[in-house]
């Protein structure tokens, strides 16, 4: 058998040119959304923009690939939501590999719907980040938590269009 002779790396020599090139940027999208059009949800959807822009532009390993926002929109339904809705259609043709949303609720007060969405962005291997949940879509324990947040959401817009209802039904009985 022959002497087999180790050779150290030179810490010299220049890195191979797979080594070089730097692993492309995470393409990020955010959504945001406001349901009225009420000054003080403006400046709230204004700040969802503004904040969303900044957080993704600063990160080194991300790049904008968008920020879709609904303004004055109902979370319970997608149907009249046309950004929501084209955001989707721009994930389902590779040009977003991952979203970033505020909350649960801004993507979507119904369960079936918010389900519905992510399991078919998760299919595409497209996490949703829901930053005030801490919740990736792709983390094991994400679907059960967002299933209870979700309904959580569905209860509460529920909930809030029946106080509206019955304020409405009582100031038209007092005239």
């Amino acid at each position: 058998m022959a002497n087999v002779k180790i050779i150290p790396a030179d810490p010299h020599r220049t890195k191979s040119k797979a080594c070089i090139e730097e692993t492309p940027k995470l393409r990020v999208a955010a959504y945001c959304r406001v349901s009225t059009d009420t000054d003080e949800q403006a400046t709230s959807y204004e700040t969802q923009v503004e904040h969303y822009t900044e957080y993704i532009s600063n990160n080194p390993k991300w790049t904008l690939a968008g920020i879709y926002a609904d303004d004055g929109i109902s979370g319970t339904n997608t149907k009249n939501r046309t950004e929501f809705n084209r955001m989707i259609e721009a994930c389902m043709a590779g040009e977003i590999d991952m979203v970033i949303s505020k909350s649960i609720s801004r993507f979507a007060r119904n369960t079936l719907d918010c389900l519905k969405y992510i399991r078919q962005l998760k299919a595409q291997n497209i996490p949703v980040y829901f930053e005030k949940e801490g919740i990736n879509t792709l983390d094991a324990k994400g679907e059960v938590l967002i299933t209870i947040m979700a309904s959580l959401a569905q209860q509460e817009s529920q909930s809030l269009s029946q106080n509206v209802k019955l304020g409405l039904q009582y100031r038209y009985q007092q005239g």
